[in-house]
């Protein structure tokens, strides 16, 4: 028996109406997107209590109920782990900027000492020529590195935190978002055509399942990436060198933010870590480039597979372009949602490529498993499976 692919239907003057409205509506939120960050971030607050309230709910709880349960849940984790980490943060970002001027010295002093190493060696002119302009600025106070060129992304990262904990309608409109949900829902669902709810509600659920994964899991990702940064740096702290543990908490703080940025995130927490680490010398900044290393790759074989799955799993030369576009619209929220926005409209163009093939499937095979659909690279994912009627 062979049952053939219910194709999207026709486009009626009402469907044609809502997307008409729907454009208007993405161009005026284009125009005003500088203002859209906090209630952006309360959406992804939404997507991350959202689970665990329906589960409340589904156990008898009264929805407004199971809410402020949450939010207090929420609240005091927050609270506790400002009250744990936010004394000793502040205590190593003052001891860093007043240790700033002789860590300068010491990296310079060990590259000095390389540089003695190096003089020995016999390199090729061009090579030498540049390896020694470089020594000269070092000679003259130019390490290279500039420390203020981290401040806008940490500025800018604490700002989007800030913004969250500073404007209390967010939490107060994110609460009548999920008291209401269910009637905004069905008022949602009441607007749509009939003939085109069943697609609406499958594109809806793809969006959610994306973001929802993705929230859920940078958050998990981010605490325990700190977590193994400060463990890791209090480690080599024991046996490297003290050097590592007099700024444990701000390195691991660093790489816990930054891991909201893939790929480039990593490699903009390794910097400071291994450039404090150089002062002591090649040996501990050497140890400190491992240890980064070491979290990167359990992370990106171990970690990410388990927690997000293949929900937002995208090709590193489509991450970086996502970063690179979303960074130029959207500042470092752009940059930051690049990655499942990325991902939600590859699995939404998955969807309704299935739903405009042609192709016939035997009765039983998912339509992902087709020869319609077998040019589409990737992996199969949760939601792909498309409805199917008998002709």
């Amino acid at each position: 028996m062979v049952e053939s692919v219910r194709r999207l239907p026709p486009v009626s003057p009402r469907v044609a109406l809502l997307a008409i409205a729907a454009a208007v509506l993405a161009a005026i939120l284009f125009a005003g997107r500088d203002a859209l960050g906090p209630f952006i971030v309360g959406l992804l607050l939404v997507y991350l209590v959202s689970p665990p309230i329906e589960r409340l709910v589904r156990l008898g709880l009264p929805r407004p109920i199971a809410i402020l349960l949450i939010y207090l849940v929420v609240g005091f984790l927050v609270v506790e782990g400002l009250n744990l980490m936010l004394r000793p943060l502040i205590d190593q970002i003052r001891q860093f900027a007043a240790d700033l001027p002789g860590l300068v010295e010491q990296l310079r002093t060990q590259l000095e000492r390389l540089g003695a190493v190096y003089r020995g060696l016999e390199l090729p002119a061009p090579l030498r020529d540049a390896v020694d302009q470089w020594l000269g600025r070092i000679s003259s106070g130019d390490v290279g590195f500039d420390p203020g060129v981290l401040l806008p992304v940490l500025s800018a990262t604490t700002g989007i935190v800030t913004t969250v904990l500073a404007f209390l309608i967010i939490p107060v409109w994110a609460f009548y978002l999920l008291k209401d949900q269910p009637r905004l829902m069905r008022s949602f669902d009441a607007s749509i055509p009939v003939e085109w709810r069943t697609d609406v509600d499958e594109v809806i659920e793809i969006v959610g399942r994306v973001f929802g994964s993705w929230i859920r899991g940078q958050v998990l990702l981010g605490g325990v990436v700190g977590i193994a940064t400060f463990v890791g740096l209090a480690a080599l702290g024991t046996f490297v060198d003290p050097i590592f543990v007099r700024f444990a908490v701000l390195l691991a703080v660093i790489a816990g933010l930054l891991e909201l940025l893939p790929i480039i995130g990593p490699i903009l927490a390794a910097i400071p870590a291994v450039l404090i680490a150089a002062t002591a010398g090649v040996e501990a900044a050497t140890a400190a480039l491992l240890l980064y290393l070491g979290i990167q790759q359990v992370e990106n074989y171990f970690l990410v597979p388990k927690i997000q799955g293949d929900a937002t799993n995208l090709h590193p030369s489509v991450v970086m372009l996502a970063l690179i576009v979303g960074g130029t619209v959207g500042g470092l929220l752009g940059a930051i949602l690049a990655l499942p926005v990325t991902a939600t409209g590859r699995d939404v163009y998955r969807y309704l490529f299935g739903r405009l093939s042609r192709t016939e499937a035997p009765a039983g095979l998912p339509l992902s498993t087709s020869p319609g659909t077998a040019a589409l690279d990737g992996p199969v994912r949760q939601g792909d499976g498309l409805p199917i009627t008998t002709d």
